[in-house]
């Protein structure tokens, strides 16, 4: 899958007011008021502007925080990292590696798997439910969830 990073115009065209404001402008949706928090549902999360492949619905927990969270992305390659010192604390922004659009935030307070929470912004991302994934493009992602027949 190639990427072709859209023109200011496409995304503003393309996503709505919120999902620009978070990738572009590294906004924070509401907690518990977002469109993830609470999915429970097998799939896959996805890249909203570049549709790279960034979670699995099996790495994602509940962290009392109000946004999806997540243990590990689905490949290291997907997200880059950068400090973040816009706020009163040094924090670590996660960034969609093909789209450059800001994610959320990683924190070493996670599960024990790993010890990180990748902390995302629903508005970043796009859920590609399991039955969709190969008419969606994403079928070789469907055999690490072949436990949930």
């Amino acid at each position: 899958m190639s990427f072709k990073e859209p023109s200011d115009e496409e995304l503003r065209k393309n996503l709505t007011p919120l999902q620009y404001d978070v990738t572009q402008n590294d906004a924070t949706e509401r907690p518990f008021q977002n469109e993830y928090w609470d999915e429970k549902r097998a799939g896959l999360y996805v890249d909203i502007v570049s549709g790279e492949p960034l979670f699995l619905s099996s790495d994602k927990y509940d962290s009392g925080t109000g946004w999806p969270s997540f243990s590990k992305p689905v490949k290291k390659a997907s997200v880059t990292e950068k400090t973040d010192r816009k706020l009163f604390s040094t924090r670590t922004e996660v960034r969609g590696s093909q789209s450059d659009s800001h994610l959320g935030h990683v924190f070493n307070d996670g599960p024990p798997s790993t010890g990180l929470r990748y902390c995302m912004n629903s508005a970043s991302m796009r859920f590609v439910p399991l039955s969709e994934l190969e008419q969606q493009g994403y079928g070789e992602f469907a055999a690490l969830f072949a436990h949930h027949d």
